[in-house]
């Protein structure tokens, strides 16, 4: 058994990955042999991720607010409490907050010696984020 103490402090996502303010806690990236990547993930209202990829998939599971993700080509989903969405491998999609509402959703990554996490592409244009129907 391996306790970890909470130390990691919260880490605000990069300018490169995310549009507006994002902040990440670590939930689970230890010990080196693991394959899983865990992290909460907290939106600010208007907050999105980069378009991305992940090589072998993504699950969230969205723990508070209102969120809105798509897939490259697909129509712009609203996510809530409770709700799981899985990203394909190498699917091209991004999620975030609504314009109104923060959104915290864990994300969960599998990663092996070969992969990184996640491939990071262009922003979502406001013109593409507000794009709902």
């Amino acid at each position: 058994m391996i306790i970890t103490r909470s130390s990691i402090d919260t880490m605000k996502g990069p300018a490169e990955w995310f549009t507006g303010d994002v902040y990440i806690d670590a939930v689970a990236s230890e010990p080196t042999q693991s394959r899983v990547q865990a992290n909460l993930v907290h939106f600010t209202p208007g907050a999105r991720t980069a378009w991305h990829t992940h090589p072998l998939g993504q699950t969230i599971y969205v723990t508070e607010g209102v969120g809105l993700c798509q897939k490259r080509g697909g129509p712009i989903e609203v996510i809530r409490p409770g709700d799981r969405v899985f990203f394909e491998p190498d699917e091209d999609h991004w999620h975030g907050a609504t314009p109104e509402r923060f959104m915290v959703h864990l994300a969960l990554n599998e990663v092996d010696e070969g992969h990184s996490a996640a491939s990071w592409g262009d922003h979502v244009t406001d013109e593409e984020y507000l794009a709902r129907g």
